[in-house]
């Protein structure tokens, strides 16, 4: 089994970074192109802004072994156009610490959005990521894949520097 996927990485291709999110709200160089929000896509980038994924992934066959801890500082997400986003994560392997933009699309069911990308390439990461998460009052669970490997995940969604204490 690769090192990436004993670290969880692999969740990462769902939330990873755009290159520059604007703080929600301040105006920017080409606003005006950019797509129109409905109420449920800016709950969504509301959300996703400066937040944490925190919980934890399963491999699939390794049904007796612990779960596996996950944790993934999150940017933001910037809708393109349509269903395609770029949806942000600082990602930290080993001696890395990068922010990748990731493309992605995102699905609705309801009110319920749901990243999906399938056979991704990330640079500096490897080929072949595929997955489905979806985000709900605070929290997210999903399917992952990286070539043969593949699992689940879930947790709850931490707002960066926010009091996280359990309680």
């Amino acid at each position: 089994m690769s090192s990436l996927m004993k670290l969880g990485i692999s969740t990462v291709v769902l939330l990873a970074a755009t290159l520059n999110v604007p703080a929600l709200g301040e105006d920017q160089p080409g606003d005006s192109d950019k797509p129109q929000l409905s109420e449920a896509e800016q709950a969504f980038v509301e959300l996703m802004s400066k937040c944490e994924l925190v919980g934890s992934f399963t491999v699939d066959g390794q049904d007796d072994a612990p779960l596996k801890p996950e944790r993934y500082a999150i940017n933001g997400a910037t809708k393109v156009e349509g269903s395609n986003w770029v949806v942000a994560a600082r990602i930290k392997y080993g001696k890395n610490d990068l922010t990748v933009p990731v493309p992605v699309e995102v699905k609705w069911a309801g009110d319920t959005p749901m990243i999906q990308v399938t056979n991704l390439a990330i640079p500096g990461l490897g080929n072949g990521f595929s997955s489905r998460v979806l985000f709900y009052e605070g929290r997210y669970a999903g399917t992952w894949q990286h070539g043969e490997v593949g699992g689940t995940m879930f947790g709850k969604i931490e707002k960066q520097g926010a009091n996280n204490s359990a309680g």
